[in-house]
């Protein structure tokens, strides 16, 4: 084979190679991040429980891991590149990047109590066990919370952790957006604030609840943002007036 030919051949190797480290790359690199939250989540319920015997601890696992794998694997063999963005940009505001930070902290904290409830038996001393069948019903809200959050992501392809305007991006109105101007948050607040009663404790929840306010302060930043850079949003906000909850805000 010629020098020429075999300089192709190799050119054309190199190339077909990154692009095909280009195409799997986003999607190990979810795989890892998915595998990642399972571990996270998985010793941040069943460590502070102190056994594994916590049926609530696994119900929750299954509610909230096996359909948020079926909505990555789902949404990204039907565009592989959807995931891209969401591993691309740093939070360009210093203060929502704060938030950010002391929001997943919080997050956290607020994960150990349930286990540390079920150890330590506070709501029994109060009480007010949660009910099985309400934990049941609290597993339900989480995985429709999940699928929901799978709409959001699929509707509005611009949707990304950082909060800024991209290139080309365009008003979505359609879907949940028809319903409130911040679906996203709307389904991580139904699936988050059930969390400790899936998990079977009434004392965590007002810690769960806690959390409302980053959420609220994330998105009227966002909407600020929008409002300034985003052409249409000023005329979605008037044809959508409410924020997060229909007829409510």
């Amino acid at each position: 084979m010629s020098d020429q030919a075999m300089q192709a051949d190799s050119a054309t190797g190199i190339d077909s190679h990154s692009e095909t480290a280009q195409t799997t790359s986003p999607a190990l690199r979810l795989a890892l991040r998915l595998t990642l939250v399972a571990l996270l989540l998985a010793a941040l319920i069943f460590v502070p429980a102190g056994t594994t015997n916590f049926w609530q601890g696994w119900a929750f696992l299954l509610a909230s891991l096996l359909p948020a794998a079926l909505v990555v694997v789902i949404l990204a063999r039907a565009d592989p590149g959807l995931f891209a963005s969401r591993f691309e940009g740093v939070e360009p505001i210093a203060a929502q990047a704060r938030l950010v930070r002391w929001a997943m902290l919080f997050s956290c904290a607020a994960l150990l109590l349930p286990g540390l409830d079920f150890r330590l038996g506070w709501s029994q001393g109060f009480n007010a066990s949660v009910p099985h069948w309400l934990s049941v019903l609290a597993d339900v809200f989480v995985l429709t919370g999940v699928f929901f959050l799978g709409w959001v992501v699929n509707v509005n392809r611009f949707s990304a952790r950082t909060i800024r305007v991209q290139p080309g991006q365009t008003v979505i109105a359609t879907g949940p957006y028809c319903l409130v101007r911040h679906p996203i948050y709307a389904g991580a607040l139904l699936l988050w604030l059930s969390v400790p009663l899936a998990l079977g404790s009434w004392v965590a929840w007002p810690a769960f609840a806690l959390l409302i306010p980053f959420c609220v302060l994330r998105l009227l930043n966002e909407e600020h943002v929008l409002r300034k850079q985003l052409p249409g949003y000023r005329a979605y906000c008037k044809k959508t007036p409410f924020r997060l909850l229909p007829w409510v805000w």
